[in-house]
């Protein structure tokens, strides 16, 4: 086991371009370095929040995001060092092509630039599929690029044949980079997807863990584990002055006051409608002093008794809207805790939850508004400012956010909008209504501690 101050053993796996195999590479990796007792540490560069299920499921660790964009540079070591506590070796799955990151931003939120800021050798997965002695070309360029950026290995995917595997081979060794492992072309590990993306890992039960399996095989059969391992443990000490991110300690309170008041019960939706969200915003609230508990809106009849706070965070409410409509219990129990004016922090799906209706059927009627699937994607970073104060943020507060839905809000935004946009056209979003905050902007909390901090305050006093 290797103490964070000595430098954590790490791996970067990433690709020319989305649809390499990368997540397979990654997770398996993950599998098969568990499967041989090693503690594994699995990370997700950008926001993505069901890959990092997937890696969980394969190293029975919470799966962590790295992004430059949403927390900040400077929190990317950080909060890497906070997920890799105790453990024997970290595997950082990319986001995209190495190169690719927030649009017109440079290289800002890229692999490539997560990589750098970590000190972490790259392992790049090739889908090797249609080409031969081109690949040598196309490793040259990825090596080459960048010269802050260390490619230690390659991955070649969907080889066709011992011949096949020969000459791509040969390519790689004049670039002077090794071939760290060979996957053959085989039907594909079940991994369905649907509009916005994999089927999120609480949704699919064993058919998960057999995915999962099966990748770790995958890996341990046609790549080189030991080197894998020597390369990460090669990567040495990280930028001086790192230090592991923590929530903050926990808070003390005057012995007079009730246990209500000093210790916030704030319940946080979960279960298979319900799967996005960032490990460190429980932790976070429990930093500030809540009682953190999790439910499940597809099961649980009512709020946890006592319920003092609420947080909705994203999944998707669209695939479950009849069984969610079906719970008039627990909309009804949802729909009294925020006319009472307690907190209630919604993003995305539970900003769909919150509305009247979903695709025709009755929701918990918080919100004055309709929502519905749509055929546009939207998807992208965002800038975004707070226009109104509410439990979470004071107006003024800038934060950057992710959207990624295929639903829209009818309308898009409250007599007091959430956020602000910092657009040409400045638009608004979302509702703040009593203690209400709900938008469609996905927020990483360790970026404005504060806004945890705020929001159990509200629930003391609220």
């Amino acid at each position: 086991m290797t103490s964070p101050d000595s430098g954590v053993p790490r791996l970067v796996i990433a690709a020319p371009s989305s649809g390499s195999g990368k997540t397979t590479v990654a997770t398996g990796l993950m599998a098969a370095l568990t499967g041989r007792g090693l503690a594994v540490s699995p990370h997700k560069v950008g926001p993505d929040y069901i890959d990092p299920g997937y890696h969980a499921l394969a190293t029975g660790r919470v799966g962590r995001n790295v992004d430059a964009y949403l927390c900040g540079a400077e929190l990317v070591a950080p909060l890497f060092l906070h997920g890799a506590r105790g453990c024997d070796i970290a595997v950082v799955e990319g986001v995209m092509g190495l190169y690719d990151g927030a649009a017109g931003e440079g290289e800002l939120a890229s692999t490539a630039q997560v990589a750098k800021l970590l000190r972490a050798p790259v392992v790049l997965v090739v889908d090797a599929s249609s080409q031969s002695r081109s690949v040598a070309a196309l490793v040259h360029g990825f090596v080459s690029w960048d010269p802050e950026v260390r490619i230690g290995g390659v991955i070649l995917n969907k080889v066709a044949s011992d011949r096949h595997e020969g000459l791509l081979r040969e390519a790689v060794d004049s670039v002077g980079v090794p071939v760290l492992g060979v996957l053959r072309r085989a039907a594909p590990v079940e991994t369905p997807s649907r509009h916005l993306g994999l089927v999120p890992v609480a949704e699919r039960g064993s058919d998960a863990v057999d995915a999962v399996a099966a990748m770790g095989a995958q890996v341990a059969a046609g790549c080189d584990l030991e080197a894998l391992v020597g390369l990460a443990r090669a990567a040495g000490p990280l930028p001086g002055g790192s230090a592991p991110w923590t929530p903050g300690p926990m808070p003390t309170h005057h012995p007079s006051r009730s246990v209500k008041k000093s210790k916030p019960r704030v319940a946080v939706a979960g279960g298979a409608a319900f799967t996005f969200s960032y490990a460190e915003h429980a932790e976070l609230l429990a930093a500030a002093g809540a009682e953190v508990v999790t439910f499940d809106p597809l099961r649980d009849e009512e709020l946890p008794e006592g319920t003092a706070g609420l947080v909705i965070g994203g999944g998707f409410p669209e695939v479950y809207a009849s069984e969610l409509s079906a719970n008039e219990g627990l909309r009804k129990s949802v729909a009294e805790l925020a006319l009472s004016g307690a907190p209630v922090a919604a993003e995305c799906a539970g900003l769909l939850y919150l509305c009247r209706e979903l695709d025709g059927l009755p929701m918990c009627g918080v919100l004055d508004a309709s929502a519905r699937m749509s055929e546009r994607l939207t998807l992208g970073y965002r800038d975004a400012v707070a226009v109104s104060d509410s439990a979470l943020a004071g107006a003024g507060t800038r934060m950057r956010g992710h959207e990624f839905h295929r639903t829209v809000v009818e309308p898009g935004a409250g007599a007091a909008p959430a956020w602000g946009m910092r657009t040409p056209e400045r638009r608004v979003e979302g509702f703040v209504e009593r203690g209400v905050h709900a938008s469609y902007l996905h927020t990483h909390w360790a970026a404005e501690p504060g806004v945890a901090r705020r929001f159990v305050e509200r629930c003391r006093t609220s």
